[in-house]
């Protein structure tokens, strides 16, 4: 998959009438995320503004907000596809493989060594270096997004953090309030690397050097939202699927590296213990994130291209962009989750479900209680812990349509038998989780049922057409008049 910038991207959705230039003026206080988010609602295109009021930058807003831009995004055409080559790529020989097998898996395994990023000397990402007192982020037309916001929000960041020791590299998607001149909100959760990491150099008495970069290639603000686990690189990942190395430039002002091409770049430190209040937000839950206490970034420098573009995106009530970030993790992750799981079949979380709140599994049943054990696996993987609805369904059901998905949930469910109610973490934006304490998870078992699981009752086959006929109808579906 060919590597790409920022422009290029932006070249091929225009080519392909998936994004619109805006030459009247418009403001970022509210107007742009209006804009974006009925643009997105309408399957509509991407669009830059090339008149933002207060800033000579353009904006970007919904250039992910469809599957195909996704995969445009990613370097390919379709999501499962890419998926399945990065599967392919990762996935390591059998423990019992034999020496031929172990050689052939050589190659692609050296591929994928191969993709750690590269620095080199120099970026476009500072064409332009403002330091100190003049790295004044007012130039930035960062959004406000909806009328209860505590401020406008830099949306579509990748936050660059690494351990005291310089290791625990961390690529993760923060949202940052504007609080100032040069100071910003850093909304993160414990549970978040970035976090972490932040806590080890507390732990030392010292501020921890943070870069925010935005734009480059699009890979790179997908990786900042991957769920990988803590430890693993988000750079390597961009360096798989992009097909090459991640060019690496050190910043001005803190000892770290962020992408030579990005269209921004933020720098600045954390000190311990700089907090301030955060918020609220429309979050992607639909609903405002209260108000709380954040680490403080102290901006040292902005730096950027002579002709940057400001991308950013629009979160809230589904549809959103953010749901296609989702979607193609969704894609990207499920041959890992066939790793672990090998007979899950295929995944949904449906937009609806705001990433968190519901997942639609297929499964192919060789047992009974199988469902279960998928569930209580699901839930241990990563992210998928906060998953409070989950639903396992056989083979042959479409996942990806929630009117199948429900009418199996009516037909093959009993409540009393097959509902698995348990509790486990809860996200922090969940409001209506616990204050304290684990939160509620209910799991859907809607396979039918094995004799062992629902004793003396006898399951049905479903209605299905003779398919000779079906075929028949559909080669003369012209003929009988009907378009």
């Amino acid at each position: 998959m060919p590597a790409q910038a920022l422009r290029s991207f932006i070249a091929r959705l225009e080519s392909a009438g998936a994004l619109r230039r805006v030459t009247a003026p418009v403001s970022a206080h509210l107007e742009i995320a209006e804009i974006a988010s009925r643009l997105v609602a309408d399957d509509g295109p991407a669009a830059l503004f090339e008149h933002v009021e207060g800033s000579s930058m353009p904006v970007l807003v919904g250039a992910f907000a469809s599957a195909k831009r996704m995969a445009w995004a990613l370097g390919g055409e379709d999501l499962d596809a890419i998926a399945e080559g990065l599967g392919a790529l990762l996935r390591p020989p059998a423990a019992d493989a034999g020496l031929l097998e172990k050689l052939k898996a050589a190659p692609r395994l050296l591929k994928a060594a191969g993709a750690a990023p590269k620095t080199v000397r120099s970026g476009s990402c500072q064409e332009v270096v403002h330091e100190g007192e003049a790295a004044d982020l007012g130039r930035l037309p960062v959004l406000t997004c909806w009328p209860g916001d505590g401020g406008p929000f830099v949306t579509l960041p990748q936050v660059y953090t690494a351990g005291p020791d310089g290791g625990g590299r961390n690529v993760g998607m923060y949202r940052l309030q504007v609080f100032g001149p040069r100071q910003l909100g850093l909304h993160w959760h414990r549970d978040h690397d970035g976090a972490r990491n932040y806590a080890a150099w507390s732990a030392r008495g010292e501020a921890m050097p943070v870069a925010v970069a935005l734009g480059g290639d699009p890979v790179l603000t997908y990786a900042a939202t991957a769920p990988l686990p803590h430890g693993m690189d988000e750079l390597v990942l961009a360096g798989i699927v992009r097909g090459e190395p991640v060019r690496l430039v050190g910043c001005r002002t803190v000892p770290l590296a962020v992408p030579a091409d990005a269209e921004i770049v933020i720098e600045g430190t954390v000190a311990p213990g700089s907090e301030a209040v955060e918020g609220p937000f429309g979050d992607h839950t639909g609903y405002y994130s209260p108000a709380d206490t954040y680490p403080v970034l102290d901006v040292t420098a902005v730096t950027h291209r002579r002709d940057a573009i400001y991308p950013a995106t629009v979160v809230g009530r589904y549809p959103k962009e953010d749901c296609w970030l989702a979607k193609a993790t969704e894609r990207l992750f499920l041959p890992v989750i066939r790793t672990v799981l090998p007979e899950v079949v295929d995944l949904n979380l449906p937009l609806f479900g705001v990433f968190h709140n519901w997942a639609f599994v297929s499964i192919r049943k060789t047992h009974a209680h199988q469902a279960r054990k998928v569930m209580h696996a699901l839930w241990g993987m990563g992210q998928m812990m906060y998953t409070k609805f989950l639903v396992v369904v056989d083979e042959g059901v479409n996942v990806q349509d929630t009117h199948e998905v429900l009418w199996r949930v009516g037909a093959e469910v009993d409540p009393q038998r097959d509902l698995v109610l348990t509790t486990g973490p809860a996200d922090v934006l969940d409001h209506a989780a616990p204050a304290e304490g684990a939160a509620g998870k209910l799991g859907i078992d809607a396979t039918r049922k094995w004799p062992e699981e629902a004793p003396g009752v006898e399951w049905p086959e479903p209605i299905r057409s003779d398919p000779d006929v079906a075929q028949r109808v559909r080669r003369r579906w012209g003929e009988y008049g009907f378009e």
